[in-house]
């Protein structure tokens, strides 16, 4: 199994209700890396890398929280970055 990288912007009541810091906390504890960023319209953008598996995991964390309310996500595969330590909220 190989590591995968995502883009993934996310649409909803996705800002002002904690959801960098929870996208951030799950991303550790999976061992995920990459980053997540409020944008200006609204969404919030993630870059996350790691296995398959654990993406999914992050994505059924958020989205199971009763203050983040994700209407869709645009999702793009990207390549992978190597040696990359961390997630970090930008």
């Amino acid at each position: 199994m190989s590591k995968i990288r995502e883009k993934i912007r996310f649409h909803g009541r996705v800002q002002g209700v904690g959801f960098r810091y929870k996208a951030k906390w799950a991303a550790n504890a999976l061992g995920l890396t990459g980053w997540v960023k409020n944008e200006w319209d609204g969404s919030v953008s993630v870059e996350v890398q790691g296995y398959e598996e654990s993406i999914h995991r992050m994505l059924e964390q958020l989205n199971s929280d009763p203050y983040i309310r994700i209407e869709w996500m645009d999702t793009d595969k990207m390549p992978v970055v190597e040696n990359e330590k961390g997630f970090w909220v930008r």
